[in-house]
């Protein structure tokens, strides 16, 4: 069996006029739906862009609840001013349509506030760099080339004037900053190596390190007035080698016994103890500079005035009286075990070159038994030398008439000058061998004004 269906009407095909379509439920239901954005969605063109779906504001939206036992339809009928709206809306023909359909669409709702987003600051704003010319221009680089200008004069730097370092003495060349000669490359030796005094024609001394030791300890001190040619000071120290510091304690011992025994009124033997006192306590001051050292040396000391030398030691530096006509003299007694065996009966000789020969007993430093001095008194007023000397002399002359002998030697070979003198006699030992330290300080006596009876 087929179906039949029937075929329309001219009237069924007349498209229904405007007029019809609004009095339509249907047909005011599609163009509702139509007027919603879905239903312009769907009539839109397929190429046409969409415009944006915007909510709809609750204040626009009518909703009417039905009362209580009324009926509802699936199809609510549109309010009387929402068909009126309709109607008003409704464009005659289909061009004014598609533009109705459009505002249509367009929202109702208030503009919404702009919100303006919060910009962060800038972090060169908030930590900005510091100016690069707030101290002053940068220097010009050198050398600059500049255009249509001239650069600033340079100040001249200041040149460090020249400083004499010495001379050498086995070339003549000069020593530079650190020490060296420039020419021949030889050290240059410590001044303390060598040194020497001369405060007044008749008075001079020379202290020098020999040939065997690697450092000084020896020191001497003089004093004279040349418009006094009868007074003269002569200290000389020696620093015992076993003990730290020696050689800063014998040259601060003598350097403060000459200064009390410089000074007058009291009498020599009152300042040579009062300058033995001072020496000790210099010793001792230089060991507090050291803690945990004991620095110590020997001391003698002796001051001309008036033709009568006074002398006074500690330890076995020693004091000669050397006349040009006489005999030769000794001053002192030495504080060592070699004199003690020589008492016992030995001779000089042997016990001066025994192993504990130069073991002193009395000595100037922190840890003395005793530092008075032995003090003695002798007339000079006779033309002669006055010498007081360390060990390294005396070791290869100890007896007063082979001393005087190598003096009287010294003085045809150098002359008389007490300078001069000085120096022939440290050569002379240090030819011995110069197995210690050398120290020899010398003063003329007889000479005019001492007694004032002879020169």
């Amino acid at each position: 069996m087929t179906d039949q269906t029937p075929e329309p009407t001219a009237t069924e095909l007349r498209e229904p006029s405007p007029t019809e379509r609004a009095e339509s439920p249907d047909s005011t239901r599609e163009e509702a739906l139509q007027n919603t954005p879905e239903g312009a969605a769907e009539s839109a063109p397929a190429n046409a862009e969409p415009e944006p779906v915007r909510a709809e504001p609750e204040s626009a939206r009518t909703v009417t609840e039905p009362a209580e036992g009324e009926a509802t339809s699936p199809h609510p009928e549109p309010s009387q001013a929402g068909a009126e709206a309709e109607a008003e809306a409704e464009p005659t023909t289909e061009a004014e349509a598609e533009p109705a359909a459009e505002a249509q669409a367009e929202p109702t709702t208030e503009a919404e506030p702009e919100i303006t987003p919060l910009t962060p600051p800038d972090p060169q704003e908030a930590h900005p760099d510091p100016d690069p010319f707030s101290g002053g221009p940068p220097p010009l680089p050198k050398p600059m080339l500049v255009l249509d200008g001239t650069l600033p004069d340079d100040e001249p730097e200041p040149q460090p004037e020249p400083v004499d370092h010495g001379t050498c003495a086995s070339c003549g060349g000069a020593y530079d900053e650190d020490g060296w000669c420039t020419q021949c490359g030889e050290r240059r030796p410590d001044p303390r190596d060598h040194f020497s005094d001369r405060p007044a024609p008749h008075v001079a001394a020379v202290c020098d390190r020999g040939r065997r030791h690697t450092e000084n300890q020896d020191a001497m001190a003089v004093q004279a007035d040349e418009e006094n040619p009868g007074r003269a000071v002569l200290v000389v120290c020696d620093g015992v080698s076993s003990a730290e510091r020696s050689a800063e304690a014998s040259l601060a011992a003598a350097e403060a016994a000459v200064e009390v025994l410089s000074r007058t009124g009291a009498p020599p033997t009152t300042r040579l103890v009062q300058a033995a006192d001072a020496a000790q306590d210099a010793i001792e001051e230089v060991a507090r500079d050291f803690p945990g050292t004991a620095p110590s040396c020997t001391f003698v000391a002796g001051v001309v005035d008036g033709g009568t030398l006074t002398v006074g030691s500690v330890g076995d530096s020693r004091a000669y009286w050397l006349p040009d006509e006489g005999e030769p003299v000794r001053l002192t007694s030495d504080d060592s075990l070699a004199e003690e065996q020589v008492r016992a009966g030995m001779s000089r000789a042997e016990a001066e070159v025994s192993p504990m020969a130069h073991t002193i007993t009395r000595w100037l430093g922190p840890d003395t038994p005793d530092h008075t001095p032995q003090v003695h008194t002798r007339d000079v007023s006779a033309p002669g030398w006055a010498l007081l000397c360390s060990d390294g002399l005396w070791n290869y002359a100890s007896e007063p008439r082979d001393l005087a002998a190598v003096v009287r030697q010294g003085v045809q070979r150098a002359g008389a000058d007490p300078l001069d003198l000085a120096l022939a006699l440290v050569e002379w030992a240090n030819e011995q061998g110069g197995a210690d330290n050398i120290t020899v300080a010398l003063a003329r006596t007889g000479t005019t004004g001492q007694d004032g009876t002879h020169g």
